[in-house]
Order: C-alpha cells, then sequence, then structure tokens
C-alpha cells in the first residue's frame, strides 16, 4: 500500500461522513459538493455514483440526473432511470425501461409501485386498476390509505364508460370522498356529487387545520375541491354560484397548472359569446406548456375544441380554418366537430355552396356520420336560401323521413314552398308507414293530430279519420277527438259517423240546469265587463208582482263650486271662451328691446330682415287653412343648461 493511500482513504471516510450528516438535515445542495468531493478522488466508486443521482433526484434536477446516468452507464440503476423519465413526461420511455430490465422476472416492489403510476399516466385504466388490486392485496405498510386514494382516483376514470363496472371505494379521507364525488359526476349523477364534494372540502380544511397547516396551504388544497364543486353546479344550471367558485379560485393563483386549466377553460364556457378578451385571456392559461402534462388528454381534446369554438365568436376566419384542421389531426375522434366549426365560419362567410361540399366529402366517407352530416348540410341550404334543396335532402333520408320530426320539417317546408298537395301526400305516406310497420316511437299524438286538422283542413276526410283513429287508440278517453272523428266520417261514411256518435256524452252531462238558466238570464248586448261583472253576482228573482212597476229615482249630484265663489257677484259671460277671442284681451307687445329686435337668419342685413318679417303683413283670415309644421330634433350636441336656484343671501355683521 503506498503511503497516499491513507490520506486519500481519510479525505473519502470525511466525505462521506458529511454526504450522510446533510442528507439526514436535507440539505442535498451541500451533499452533492460533498459526493463531488469523493468523485474528484475515485470517479468510479459506485456508492457515490448512487448518492449523487438520489441527491439530484431530491433536488427535483431530474434532467440533470438522467443525464448523469446516462453518461456514467449506471445500467444498474433502472429505478432512478425510470423515475426521471417518469418525472420528465416521458411516460411510454420509462415503461420500457421497467420492462426491459425485468424481462421475464418479477419486479421488486418499488419499481411495480412505479410501473403502476406510469400506466395511469399513460391513461391504461384497466391494467393499472388490477396493478393496484395486486399491490393493495400483497401489501401492508403505512402507505395503505395513499394506494387506496390512487385506487378511487383510476376508478373515477374509469366511470366516464357507463358501462363499466367500477369497485366500491372507501370514503375514510378527504381524497376519497373527493374521488368518489368524481366517480359520481361521470356517471352524471351531479346532486350525489355535490353533496360529497361539500363533505370533502369540510374534512379537508378540519384535517389541514389540525396538522398546523397554513391558510395559503388550506386554500391551495381547497380549490381543487371547488373547481370540482363548480363543475357540478355548471352542469346542474348553477352558473352563477359557479362562475363565482372559478373566479375566486383563480384570484388565490394556485400552483397547481391543471386546476388553472381546468377553472379557466370552464370560465370560458360560461361566457360562450360574451367577454371575449377575458375569454382569450383564459383559454392562453388553459393551453400554457405547465398545463399540458398535468391534462388528460380527454381534458386538452376539450380545451384545443372550445378554443376553436372562441375563434369561431370572434369570426377570426384564417384562425378557425387553421385551429380546426390542426385538432382534427391532433384528435382525430373529433373531426366531424372540426368540421362542423369549419363549416360555420363558412357560413358565415356566405360560402354556403364550399362548407355543403366538404359535408357531402365527409359524409360519403363516413357512413356512420352520413345522418348527421345531411342535417348540417339542410342547415346551410336553408341559410342559402334554398328550400327545394333541403327538401331533396331531407327525403334522401330514406325511411328515417318518417320520424315526427322530420315529417313535421317537411311539411313546414312544402306550405312555404306553396305545395300542399306534396305535404298532404306525405302525411298520408307517414301514416300508412306507421300502420304497416307498427312502429312505437314514443307518443306519435302530435303528429296524428296535426295530420288530422291538416287533412280536415283540405278536405281530405278519409285520410284524417284514418289519423283521428290512430290518435283515440292513444288516448281513447279524449272527447275532442272522438267528435272530430264523427266531423270527418260525416263526409264520406255517415252510418260510420251515426255509430261513433253514440260514444258521445249526452247533453245532459255536459251542461247542468243552473247553467242554462244564467245563459238564458245573461244579457247579450252587454260589455264583456259588464258580463264578466254580471256572472259574479247572483241572480235572485223579483219580489214584486208582474203588474207593479217600481219609480225610478234618478239621484242629481249637486255640482262643485270654486273655493273664491261669490253668489251675489254675476259669473262672467265669456268665461267659456279662449283668452284671445275675449274682449279684454290684449297682445303682448315688446318692450324697448323689441324695437330695434332684428328678426331673419343671422348675418342678415336690417332691410332684408323687413322683407320676411311677418308680422308686417295683412294678418291672415281665420277661415284660411294653417298647417302646423313640426320640426324634427337633430342628434348633435347639448348644451348643459344652468339650473335656476335661490340666490345666496349676503351675508352681514350685525
Amino acid at each position: 500500500m503506498s503511503k497516499d493511500a491513507n490520506p486519500k482513504e481519510a479525505l473519502i471516510k470525511a466525505a462521506y461522513a458529511d454526504v450522510h450528516k446533510f442528507g439526514n438535515n436535507r440539505e442535498f445542495d451541500k451533499a452533492v459538493k460533498a459526493v463531488n468531493r469523493i468523485l474528484g478522488v475515485a470517479p468510479d466508486d459506485s456508492t457515490a455514483l448512487h448518492c449523487k443521482v438520489v441527491c439530484l433526484l431530491q433536488l427535483s434536477k431530474f434532467e440533470e440526473a438522467y443525464k448523469f446516468i446516462e453518461k456514467n452507464r449506471l445500467s444498474s440503476l433502472v429505478f432512478e432511470k425510470s423515475y426521471c423519465e417518469y418525472r420528465l413526461n416521458k411516460q411510454a420511455q420509462a415503461l420500457k425501461t421497467i420492462d426491459d430490465a425485468a424481462g421475464a422476472q418479477p419486479l421488486p416492489p418499488n419499481l411495480k409501485e412505479l410501473r403502476t403510476q406510469i400506466l395511469y399516466r399513460l391513461e391504461r385504466y384497466d391494467e393499472c386498476l388490477d396493478s393496484y388490486k395486486d399491490i393493495i392485496k400483497n401489501t401492508s405498510d403505512e402507505y395503505e390509505d395513499e394506494r387506496r386514494t390512487n385506487l378511487s382516483a383510476v376508478a373515477a376514470n374509469l366511470a366516464l364508460d357507463k358501462n363499466k363496472d367500477i369497485p366500491e371505494v372507501p370514503e375514510d379521507t378527504y381524497e376519497q370522498y373527493f374521488n368518489s364525488a368524481c366517480i359520481q359526476s361521470n356517471r352524471q349523477k351531479f346532486t350525489d356529487a355535490e353533496r360529497k364534494l361539500r363533505t370533502s372540502e369540510k374534512l379537508c380544511r378540519e384535517f389541514l387545520e389540525e396538522e398546523g397547516a397554513s391558510e395559503e396551504e388550506i386554500l391551495e388544497e381547497v380549490d381543487v375541491i371547488r373547481v370540482q364543486l363548480a363543475y357540478c353546479l355548471q352542469l346542474q344550471g348553477k352558473i352563477k354560484e359557479a362562475s363565482t367558485i372559478y373566479a375566486e379560485c383563480l384570484r388565490h393563483k394556485p400552483k397547481d397548472a391543471a386546476l388553472v386549466a381546468v377553472a379557466s377553460n370552464n370560465s370560458v364556457v360560461i361566457n360562450k359569446d360574451q367577454n371575449v378578451f377575458d375569454s382569450k385571456k383564459k383559454i392562453r392559461a388553459a393551453m400554457a406548456d405547465a398545463c399540458e402534462p398535468k391534462l388528460t388528454s380527454r381534458q386538452k381534446q376539450v380545451i384545443a375544441l372550445n378554443n376553436c369554438l372562441l375563434a369561431l365568436y370572434t369570426n377570426a376566419t384564417d384562425q378557425v380554418h387553421q385551429l380546426s384542421q390542426k385538432l382534427a389531426q391532433t384528435y382525430p375522434h373529433v373531426e366531424f366537430e372540426a368540421l362542423l366549426i369549419r363549416c360555420s365560419q363558412l357560413g358565415k362567410d356566405k360560402k354556403h355552396k364550399e362548407a355543403i361540399e366538404q359535408l357531402q366529402k365527409f359524409a360519403a366517407a363516413h357512413q356512420s356520420h352520413q345522418f348527421v352530416s345531411n342535417f348540417a348540410i339542410i342547415q346551410l341550404q336553408l341559410l342559402q336560401g334554398s328550400r327545394r334543396d333541403a327538401i331533396e335532402t331531407l327525403l334522401s333520408l330514406g325511411e328515417a323521413k318518417y320520424k315526427p320530426g322530420i315529417v313535421s320539417a317537411l311539411v313546414s317546408l312544402y306550405l312555404g314552398t306553396e305545395n300542399k298537395p306534396a305535404a298532404s301526400a306525405l302525411l298520408k305516406s307517414a301514416v300508412d308507414w306507421y300502420k304497416k310497420n307498427n312502429v312505437s316511437s314514443g307518443d306519435l299524438s302530435d303528429m296524428w293530430r296535426q295530420a288530422a286538422e291538416f287533412h280536415l283542413r283540405g278536405g281530405a276526410s278519409e285520410t284524417a279519420a284514418s289519423s283521428l283513429e290512430e290518435l283515440l287508440k292513444l288516448n281513447p278517453n279524449d272527447m275532442k277527438v272522438l267528435a272530430q272523428l264523427v266531423i270527418a266520417y260525416a263526409q264520406f261514411n255517415p252510418k260510420r259517423a251515426l255509430e261513433i256518435s253514440r260514444k258521445l256524452p249526452t247533453l245532459e252531462t255536459l251542461t247542468t240546469a243552473s247553467e242554462i238558466d244564467a245563459l238564458e238570464a245573461a244579457n247579450w248586448v252587454m260589455s264583456a265587463k259588464a258580463a264578466k261583472k254580471s256572472a259574479n253576482s247572483k241572480i235572485e228573482p223579483s219580489p214584486t208582482t208582474p203588474g207593479d212597476k217600481k219609480k225610478s229615482h234618478n239621484r242629481k249630484r249637486k255640482g262643485k263650486l270654486p273655493k273664491n265663489y261669490n253668489a251675489e257677484v254675476a259669473p262672467d259671460s265669456e268665461r267659456w271662451l279662449p283668452k284671445y277671442e275675449r274682449t279684454g284681451f290684449r297682445k303682448k307687445r315688446g318692450g324697448a328691446r323689441g324695437k330695434d329686435i332684428i328678426k331673419g337668419s343671422q348675418g342678415m342685413a336690417s332691410g332684408a330682415a323687413d322683407q320676411y318679417d311677418m308680422s308686417n303683413r295683412v294678418n291672415i283670415t281665420k277661415n284660411s287653412p294653417v298647417t302646423p309644421v313640426f320640426q324634427e330634433t337633430t342628434p348633435g350636441p347639448r348644451q348643459q343648461h344652468r339650473k335656476g336656484g335661490h340666490k345666496k343671501k349676503k351675508g352681514g355683521r350685525f
């Protein structure tokens, strides 16, 4: 052994002591410096290399730790390498690292839990659920509650598929209550979800207060629950309350990027086409780079779709086309929605033909969307004013054209084009089709009623009777339908009409003796108001004999006299005449200033003023017709008139 060996070993030993001390104190930056002293002397020391990787992970320097592992080819550090990849959002690569290292051998517990979490990030929820079940079954330590919470989170994501069975979720902690509420909201049970979220919020606040957390830390945790609560309220139609919660949570400036994205996106949905500038600001916050790794693919898809809709609301044509094409490429599941947004913008730009061609091309390539595409085409054709083209498109739907809503639309379009025979033929064929196929498509009573009334007005009594028969089957006690059926049969089959009329109620059952007496006693000449007043009062027989007549006494009221009335002075005989027609009337003349007044427009000479001064002309006779002319006020600037008030009294000294 050389003489330098002892100092070298002493240096390494002292450095390891520092690493141990700094690690226990969680001063990992100092621990890295101590490890670097060891590696400066012994660069191949595997323990020191491992220590440095762990310290870098504790300092959240995942990129540096990953490069250090790759540079030194530390193949034995599978967990550390895969964890770095997981934190750097390289989920597929992290899964490959674990699977390649394990081979056919069973994974150790730490790698198994990491692999399960990676499956969750990759949204492979079925495999993730099975893995958590296995871990919970074969593990017993202090992290059992955390694993059960993660299991409930997986179940909440699986609940989006209504046909999938999910396991029962425990509700022991506020996190588990939260996940249970998410399951309910994903199953469209928003009332139950709201109740669980309020319980979760209460438990969360109580737990963190007991732990001695600050108000800022409590708000950071509670805001996650409140944003989910606002989502449930929003879908229940409680928009104002939901909007208030979103605004409060965003005002707290949360550190969780996913929380900011969700609250901002949902606020944009509430705004719709209002507060566009606010919506633009919030959609940018929802689409920030920091949010992307925290959101699920479904959440990112919804945010991208809302971004397209916002561009449509702002009428930004180029942006709509660009964003919709990017949306269709990134998320093929919403390709049709992206096309609808693009065609809506083309419709706004009056390019109906181009929009119809794009929809027809898409419908030909995607049979599953053909039916919905046709309705979008019909709407564009109607916006274009092509009613006949819209009728042809509806008729091309095959047997689907006999659906009540489509029949109603076709009848309206036929009547709009003044083609009553075609509307009548359509209703008749619809009646025949439902009879032939015996199809039960919900409540068809409205369609039968509309068809019967249309045919009765058009004189097609036989077709009307057929519709009324079907309507009577749906509601046998409807006397109005029965009466209409009698009227219809009376046109072509009086015998059948007589037979059916026997089912109508008798006149005695419809009216009572008191009603008949009231009708006979009613005065038909009275106004509606007087008749209503008379109807409310009771009719009583007069106690007098038929020969007796009562004298009518008209009570005269004394006229009201003025307050200054003097009976000794005779009233003015001209009191009913206008003032200007009375004998003592004197026209007001201008004062000293009135003599020199210049009449006419501004800038006119005084000689010209006499020319247009009508007061010097001969008076127009009273019999000459005079038409008043009113000048329309112009929307010019308004003068602000000084308000009149009492003059201030001068204060004097005594």
